[in-house]
Order: structure tokens, then sequence, then C-alpha cells
């Protein structure tokens, strides 16, 4: 396999092959300020189309866009008990405006929970108003200690659905389709497979009735909650007092959800799939598919590749003509590095000889095509062909990381061997998952619902098992 020198190997030093692969594919870097990331073209233009497709699918399924407040006034979020002391450690405070000094903090949002139940209570009325189903894109702040490139840091880009509904029935179906959406996005565009289920009471969103979670085995068996749909059923309701009259002519708690995900799903792209030569992009979610690198300054080259360009552009594959005064041997290692799936090279030697070079980023195999075949065709074909192998790819890796345990020392042992998705059943009593925390910080990522048990005894205690449970050591 290629390698690029700036590139710690990956087998190596996993995290500093993680940090080298921002920086080396210019998708970020660390800034000035403390604990806050500079997002970089690369890296924003990734999200950019993350963010295209997801809001098409919010669309699709009923949902308009709207923007609150940065600001929450501290008053508004303490309303629910929950969320405040859920999110207490990481929130930032402006407690100043100009010269003066506020007389009420106020929160920079770490979610907009509370901004949203305090519009509905406003405009909430009737049965006849809902479902209201509305989306936020935007910027949050929570205080973390440490900053990580799209896995930690101060302020963030994410998406946060938030609904209200006139029956349990309706918004919990809400809270499930939408965990479906992230679910097929994740296989489908990040060609990245997941598992989803429920959270633990301990694990769960603060104030969430229950928390469904999508979770992604990173190559290095590391473990990343990659988004998660959230139940409120009546708790923030109640205590916003969103009121409606329904269709008995009574006065209801709305029923409630929210949704999100964040610019973590960019950090899951590159620890799935991405190599000792840089960033590998599945085709689909690539902000550019083809890098075109013509070899000298032959005007039938630069006419073949222009040509090339404007023919996959009008066929809506996004292409680029390096042009640059590079060596070409540099333009190869730049679209590598960048993750961009194909490479077309074409060069005089090549006129010649009647043919084309079509390489993949993902094997960096090499094909070559005689001048006349189709290459919109060809391109369609072989990034389809791409985008599926990298899906098998990481689910053969993912199946290679999953272990079944049934006790203690099961577990150790496979933790202290090779971080992965371990099977085992749990009583569900917290001092069993706390126990459990003790072995390297092994969490419970979700309890699968419909899945079979493994056997009948919780694998700490040995007690009678209640729940099929996916545990792991989490980003």
């Amino acid at each position: 396999m290629n390698g690029n020198k700036a590139i710690t190997k990956r087998d190596v030093d996993f995290a500093k092959w993680y940090t080298d692969v921002v920086m080396a594919a210019k998708l970020a870097r660390y800034s000035n300020v403390k604990g806050c990331i500079i997002y970089e073209p690369n890296g924003t233009a990734i999200w950019e189309k993350i963010q295209q497709v997801l809001d098409r699918k919010f669309k699709e399924t009923g949902h308009k866009n709207v923007q609150m407040p940065m600001l929450i006034p501290e008053n508004l979020l303490r309303k629910e008990g929950e969320l405040v002391a859920g999110f207490a450690p990481e929130v930032a405070w402006v407690t100043q405006g100009g010269n003066k000094e506020l007389e009420e903090r106020l929160c920079i949002r770490p979610t907009s929970e509370t901004l949203f139940s305090d519009y509905y209570h406003d405009v909430v009325k009737s049965y006849k108003d809902l479902p209201l189903k509305y989306n936020q894109w935007c910027n949050v702040m929570r205080w973390e200690k440490e900053a990580r490139p799209f896995l930690r840091g101060r302020e963030f880009f994410w998406q946060e659905g938030h609904t209200v509904h006139a029956t349990k029935e309706e918004a919990e179906a809400e809270t499930r389709r939408m965990l479906q959406v992230y679910e097929e996005f994740f296989k489908d565009y990040l060609a990245i497979p997941v598992i989803t289920g429920r959270k633990t009471e301990k694990e769960k969103f603060a104030g969430a009735d229950y928390t469904l979670t999508v979770e992604a085995l990173m190559y290095n068996g590391v473990t990343l909650q990659s988004g998660t749909s959230h139940y409120f059923g009546q708790k923030f309701s109640k205590a916003y007092d969103i009121k409606f009259v329904n269709k008995d002519n009574q006065f209801d708690y709305a029923y409630q959800t929210s949704w999100g995900v964040s610019n973590r799903m960019i950090g899951a792209l590159i620890m799935v799939h991405s190599d000792d030569a840089g960033l590998v992009l599945p085709p689909r979610i690539a902000p550019i598919q083809v890098a075109i690198i013509p070899i000298g300054k032959d005007e039938r080259v630069m006419a073949l590749a222009n040509k090339y360009k404007k023919e996959l552009l009008e066929n809506n594959i996004t292409a680029y003509v390096d042009d640059s005064e590079k060596s070409p041997g540099f333009k190869f290692a730049e679209a590598e590095v960048n993750g961009i799936p194909v490479r077309i090279e074409i060069g005089s030697r090549d006129i010649e000889n009647n043919q084309i070079t079509f390489a993949r980023r993902d094997t960096f195999e090499k094909t070559t095509k005689p001048l006349d075949t189709d290459v919109v065709k060809y391109t369609k074909e072989l990034l389809e062909t791409i985008q599926k192998d990298m899906f098998n790819r990481a689910l053969e890796r993912r199946e290679k990381l999953t272990f079944e345990a049934h006790n203690l020392k099961e577990m150790e042992d496979i933790l202290n061997k090779q971080p992965g998705f371990i099977h085992a059943m749990w009583c569900g009593d917290n001092a069993c998952e706390e126990k459990i925390k003790e072995i390297k910080g092994c969490k419970s990522r979700c309890i699968m619902e419909d899945a079979k048990p493994i056997d009948n005894k919780c694998v700490c205690c040995g007690k009678q098992a209640k729940y099929h449970v996916i545990w792991g050591i989490q980003y």
C-alpha cells in the first residue's frame, strides 16, 4: 500500500495517525482559541455535502428548517431539571454585554430543547397545529476539556431536530423514523455499517424518557456514538407548559422528540476508511469525486481533460482538472491524501497509445481503457463499485472485531487484547454497569432490543439477565 511521509503509520500510533490525516488532508487545524478548531475548506466541504444530503432527507420526511437564538437565559434553561444537571459542567456563560454586567446570565447553547420548548409554549394551541416538525442547522458550544478535530471541541457543527406531537404513538414513531434515516445515511452514503438500539438509563440523554442511538466501530476497535434520537414524552411540555386542545376538546400536554448528528461523522469517516496515504472518502459523500490529471502541457491533452470534466459535470459527477504547475507525481499524491475517489490520468503518450488511465483511491488499483471509452458511464460504474466495496470492507472489519463475553474475565481478556463491539448480557443493575466501566472505561453502547440472548446470566454478577447489550470503549 502507498504511504505518505507526513502521516504516522495507522498500526503504529492510531491517535497520531488520525491527527496526521486531518492535517495532511487540510481538513482542520487547531486554533489559538483554546479548545476550538478551525474547519478548513476541505473539511467544511464534507460537512456541506453531509448537510445537503441529510437536509433533503429531512424535508422528504416533512421537516422544516428554523433558526433559534444562540443565547439561552438561565431561568429558561433551569425549567427542566434533568437537562440543566446533565449539561451544567459543559455550559459556557455570557455575563457581560459591552461594558455592562448582565442582570441574568445567558448560556451559549449546548443544545436547544429549552428554546424550542419555550417557542412551542407560545405557538401550540390546538391539535390542528400539530405535528410541528422542525430542524436547525447550527453551531453549539460545550466546554470540553480536550479538543480533537471532529471528535471533541468546544464549538462544533451539528443539526438538531425538535418535534412536537399530539399523541405518544406519533412521537414514538417519529423517534424511530429519524433513527432509521440516520442508519440509512451511514450505510448508503458514509459506507459505514452501524448498529442501532436503546441507551441504558445511565447513558440516555438528560431529560429524555429514552434515547435511541447509532453506534459505529472505528478501524482500531474503539466505538463512536454517531447519532441519537430521543423520545421526551411530556417531560418538557410539562416543564414549559406546552398545552393544546385535543380532539375531545380537552387540554393535554404535547409529546416531544429531538434527534441530532454532528461533525463527528467526519471523524468516523476518517477512522473507518482512511489509510497511511491519507483520507479515503466514499464517492457518495466526497465533495469532489474525480481528479483529472493532465500530464504535460500538450494542447491535445488539455483539450481532452477539459472535455472529460465537462461531460462528468453535466452528468452530476463532481470533477476538476489539475492544471497547476506541480509535477504529475505531486498531483497524484495530493489527490490521494485528499481522498478523491477516482483519478483520471492522461498524457501525450496515452493519446499516442490510444488509452486513458483510471486510478481508484480506495485500493490504488489502476486500469487502462481505450480513448473511445464512454468516460461518464465507466466512471459512474467505478464510483458505485468503490462505494459498495468500501462498505463491505468496513463491515468485514467490524465483524472481525465483534466478540461475545459470558463473564467479566472474558470481557477483560477481549479488551486487553483488542477492543471492539462486545455482546454480553446484563441484569439491568447500575452497579454492574459501573463495575464493567472499571475495565478500561468500557461502557454500554446500546441495548439490542430485538436480538436473541447469548445466555441467561449477567456478564458481571451472574444473576438473571434482562438485556442483550453491546459494550465497548468509546471516543
